[in-house]
């Protein structure tokens, strides 16, 4: 029950709150509804053609509640009040909803979920590319439970493939793409056990290099996983923290080029400047390690040295598209997910701005009509904004009343736990005392912890293109990749693909009948 002092803060609040004028007259709603039903009605009519081309744009830690606030972001930076605003995903026709538990945890890491959406088998907590009968860091436990995923379906049916990330290239999600390991920090030799070394396990940068020699591009951070141990950054000389890690001393950049036939054009660039100046047309194979781990937040971003997602997946794109087979393209927004679990709000919420746009840019770069292009997350996180803040309210503002148990106001973003629970002098801190508007502010949280946690609710699916109907509903996580594959004829589930083949301009026809009359083996 509300106290009649919160009634009374709140009806003068909103009482004031600014309210567009054209939204006073019934009419603009009507008439926006209509034109949404009319939208929907053409719908009826599936896109049931083959998808030459897939791109999964995966938001790490882009919960439902992020997509709001990230929405509402993009809108104020428009100078606009937010809340009407359209981000890219919202424009996509079929939408979803995935189930993210692991196979041993009822709330998820990045690990487990990228193996389930892009191996099609839910797996434990922290592995990449193995099975449920895998065990953390039992490397002993890897061999024979290897799954493989829809980037090497894709590279075996002759398609491009391109891996475009703001973390680590051998982070948790890009890592599922081609690695099976038992640990999702095995990112080089010098962070695996002893026992496991002597086991055969490879770390992940190795398997990157390794597993699927010929990935045609490869975007994101991660230099120093590398090189050798204490080889010097080349742009950072005086980090010691940026050195390379390697106990073997391999050089997996040399690895990389000495893979690439001698008459393919290889290019490794780990600069912006490096990157828009080459010329797609002639690339065939690309290697760009931005920062020697994860890339820099969209806010404090060198705009010299680090190119934003939306550059990247652009020139991805271009190098892509020269291949008339098609191709699969995963990009990673990364950061949003560390953003939250420093409990920097702005951090994670402009890294989900930048990669809308990104999911622009690809949009304006392909066709719905052969392209597929799926928008989803590996989980969510404790985020949340209320307080019945007004219209128009900034974002990252406060709620219009102060609480009525400490009398003290508070921010409309707060968090379940995390490290912006702060107690001064015996009592909440006075948040109109700090910049709560600055870039790294880490918003009050209910439970103290040096890390924000992942939430454990469904995450939305937006998908839009060949086969994008068959994303509806509530599903379990691993079901998107079955879907991309399908939709793009990849995989072992091809035979409905036969007929598709020999016509001239190619569909799935017989996905036009009730999912429930096809034979399981088709769906499954």
């Amino acid at each position: 029950m509300i106290s009649p002092f919160l009634v009374l803060a709140i009806g003068t609040c909103l009482t004031n709150s600014f309210v567009p004028e054209k939204e006073k007259d019934p009419n603009y709603w009507r008439q926006q509804a209509q034109e949404t039903l009319k939208n929907a009605l053409k719908l009826q009519k599936l896109n049931t053609n083959v998808a030459k081309n897939v791109i999964m744009f995966l938001g790490d830690g882009m919960g439902v509640s992020t997509v709001t606030a990230a929405r509402i972001l993009k809108g104020q930076l428009h100078h606009n009040t937010g809340e009407e605003t359209r981000l890219e995903m919202d424009k996509f026709p079929f939408v979803a909803l995935s189930k993210t538990y692991n196979t041993n945890a009822q709330v998820p890491d990045s690990a487990g979920t990228a193996t389930a959406y892009l191996c099609g088998v839910k797996a434990n907590e922290g592995t990449v590319g193995v099975s449920a009968a895998t065990e953390r860091t039992r490397c002993n436990t890897t061999q024979g439970n290897e799954v493989t995923s829809i980037l090497r379906w894709a590279k075996d049916a002759g398609k491009s493939v391109g891996i475009v990330t703001t973390t680590r290239v051998n982070h948790a999600t890009p890592s599922a793409a081609y690695a099976h390991s038992a640990d999702r920090d095995w990112y080089s030799d010098n962070e695996m056990p002893p026992e496991a070394l002597s086991q055969g396990c490879k770390d992940i940068a190795y398997q990157l290099m390794h597993n699927i020699r010929d990935i045609d591009v490869i975007m994101g951070g991660g230099r120093k996983y590398m090189y050798p141990k204490n080889k010097t950054d080349v742009e950072y000389e005086l980090d010691e923290k940026a050195r390379g890690t390697r106990l073997d001393g391999l050089d997996l950049i040399s690895v990389w080029k000495s893979f690439k036939p001698r008459h393919k054009h290889s290019h490794y660039v780990w600069n912006r400047t490096e990157l828009l100046a080459l010329d797609p047309s002639m690339v065939d194979y690309l290697l760009g390690l931005f920062e020697p781990g994860d890339m820099q937040y969209e806010l404090n971003r060198n705009n010299l040295t680090d190119p934003s997602l939306s550059e990247m997946v652009e020139v991805a794109l271009r190098i892509l598209t020269k291949n008339p087979k098609g191709f699969f393209l995963l990009v990673e927004g990364g950061r949003i997910d560390h953003g939250h679990h420093e409990g920097k709000a702005k951090q994670a919420l402009h890294e989900a701005v930048e990669m809308d746009q990104a999911i622009g840019r690809a949009g304006a770069m392909t066709s719905q009509k052969d392209t597929l292009t799926v928008v989803t997350a590996d989980h969510s996180h404790v985020f949340t904004f209320g307080g019945y803040t007004p219209r128009g309210n900034s974002i990252f503002g406060l709620a219009p009343m102060v609480s009525d148990t400490d009398k003290k106001p508070f921010t409309a973003i707060l968090y379940g736990n995390g490290p912006g629970y702060k107690v001064v002098d015996g009592e909440r801190e006075n948040v109109s005392m700090v910049d709560y508007a600055h870039n790294n502010y880490q918003a009050q949280s209910a439970v103290p912890l040096r890390h924000e946690t992942h939430g454990g609710e469904d995450v939305a699916v937006f998908a839009k293109g060949p086969m994008a109907h068959l994303l509806h509903g509530v599903h379990e996580q691993n079901y998107i990749p079955h879907v991309m594959a399908y939709a793009s004829c990849i995989g072992t589930n091809v035979d409905h693909c036969a007929s598709a083949s020999s016509a001239s301009s190619p569909t799935l026809g017989p996905l036009l009948l009730p999912l429930a009359l096809l034979p399981l083996r088709t769906l499954f």
